[in-house]
C-alpha cells in the first residue's frame, strides 16, 4: 500500500543544524499552505491508490491548529482510501499543549514523534530548541494522557558537552516515559547551516567518542525490550514506524508539500523547495528526479539499513543470480570482521556495521 508524507514547512525558529526546507511560520501562510495543500492532495483522485499511512513532517507540523490538521486528512481521506492508517505528527514540545492534544486525536493522529533531543538543558541550549527538558517530558505524558499510545521520541548524539554519563541520563529519563518508539541521531553539520563554523566543528566530540556513544545506546535499549530495526530507531511492541518502513523496503509514497518527495508509479519526483509557487499552483509542480531507478542497488542500500537485511532471492529477482552471488560472496569476509551476519539466505548488518554501513555498501555493489 501506498504512503502519504505532507512537508509542513514552518517553524517558530530555524534550528542551527538544520538543512531541512523551512519558513517562519504566520497564521495567514498556515492557512493558505493547507489550502494549496489539499488541492495538491485531490490531484490524485481517482487513481484507485489505497493508503495505510500519513506522515506530517517538518519543519513544525504541531504549529498547525487541528482544524488545519482535520481539513488536509478530510482531503486525504476524499482522495485515496485509507486502510487502517498509521497517522503520524512531528511534534516540537514548545508546540504542544493539552487542547492541541485533544484535536489531534479527534482530527484521527494516532502516533505523535516528539522532538525530546535530549535530557540536558546546557545541550538543548546548544541546539537552540526552545523547550527544556521538563518540558519535553510533560509533553510526553500530556500526550499519553491524552489517549496517545505509541509515541516516539527523537535523541541526538555527539552534542557539545555529552558524554557517557550525560547520555546514561538522557535514556534513563526517556525510558521512564511511556515512549514505545526511539529515533536517534548522530549530529551532522550540514553545509550552509549556522552550525557551518570551526568553532562548533571543535566543540562537538570526536568520531570515535561518538562511535562509542551510539553503541551504549545500543545497549541500553535491547536491554530495555526494544527492538534495534533500523540504523537510527528502535521500536517496543511491535511499534515500528510503519510509514518510514516504506522507504526502507522501496514501498510507493507520495509526498505532498514543499520539498516533498515521491515514489510513485516506478518513478522519483519531488516538489521544489518553494512555499510561494507551491501556493500560487493550482497543482503542486514536481520534477522528476528519476524516471527508471536502479531498484537493485537501492535494494541493497535501504535494506542494509535494516536489521531484517536483504535476502539473495530477493537479489536474484532484481539483478540476477550472478549479481546475488556476488554480493553474498563480498559479504562472507565482513562476517569474520563483526560486520555482517548471514543466515540461510539472508545478510544483515551488526550494530558495528551499521557505523560503517556506507562504506560496507560501497564494498558489496563495487
Amino acid at each position: 500500500m501506498t504512503g502519504i508524507y505532507i512537508h509542513v514547512p514552518f517553524c517558530l525558529r530555524k534550528c542551527p543544524y538544520c538543512d531541512f526546507y523551512s519558513r517562519s511560520y504566520s497564521h495567514e501562510l498556515a492557512e493558505s499552505y493547507v489550502s494549496a495543500a489539499k488541492r495538491s492532495i485531490s490531484a490524485y483522485s481517482g487513481m484507485g491508490i489505497t493508503a495505510d499511512t500519513v506522515y506530517f513532517g517538518g519543519g513544525t507540523p504541531s504549529l498547525l491548529t487541528p482544524g488545519q490538521l482535520s481539513e488536509i486528512l478530510d482531503s486525504v481521506s476524499d482522495t485515496v482510501t485509507l486502510c487502517s492508517p498509521e497517522i503520524t505528527l512531528e511534534a516540537n514540545p514548545s508546540s504542544i499543549s493539552s487542547e492541541k492534544l485533544c484535536g489531534w486525536r479527534s482530527a484521527g493522529v494516532n502516533r505523535l514523534s516528539i522532538g525530546f533531543q535530549s535530557a540536558d538543558d546546557a545541550q538543548l541550549g546548544f541546539l537552540g530548541r526552545l523547550h527544556d527538558t521538563d518540558r519535553a517530558c510533560r509533553a510526553v505524558l500530556d500526550a499519553s494522557a491524552a489517549g496517545f499510545d505509541n509515541i516516539s521520541c527523537d535523541l541526538m548524539i555527539g552534542l557539545k558537552g555529552q558524554d557517557s554519563g550525560s547520555l546514561d541520563r538522557t535514556i534513563d529519563r526517556m525510558l521512564s516515559l511511556p515512549v514505545s518508539h526511539l529515533s536517534a541521531y548522530m549530529l551532522k553539520i550540514e553545509q550552509g547551516t549556522a552550525f557551518d563554523t570551526d568553532e562548533v566543528r571543535s566543540s562537538v566530540p570526536d568520531d570515535d567518542t561518538v562511535s562509542d556513544m551510539y553503541l551504549q545506546l545500543c545497549g541500553r535499549m535491547s536491554a530495555a525490550g526494544y527492538e534495534h530495526y533500523e540504523i537510527s530507531n528502535w521500536a517496543k511492541n511491535g511499534r515500528r514506524s510503519r510509514h518510514n518502513m516504506k522507504y526502507w523496503t522501496l514501498e510507493p509514497y507520495i509526498g505532498i508539500g514543499p520539498a516533498a518527495h515521491s515514489d510513485l508509479g516506478g518513478k522519483r519526483f519531488y516538489c521544489p523547495a518553494d512555499i510561494t509557487q507551491f501556493i500560487d499552483s493550482k497543482v503542486q509542480k514536481t520534477v522528476q528526479e528519476d524516471d527508471h531507478p536502479d531498484r537493485t542497488r537501492e535494494y541493497v542500500m535501504l535494506g542494509l539499513r535494516l536489521s531484517d537485511g536483504i535476502t539473495r532471492e530477493k537479489l536474484s529477482q532484481l539483478g540476477g543470480k550472478d549479481f546475488a552471488d556476488s554480493v553474498f560472496s563480498k559479504a562472507a569476509p565482513l562476517v569474520k570482521n563483526g560486520l555482517m551476519t548471514i543466515s540461510g539466505d539472508r545478510a544483515a548488518l551488526t550494530e558495528q556495521g551499521f557505523l560503517l554501513s556506507n562504506a560496507v555498501i560501497l564494498h558489496l555493489l563495487g
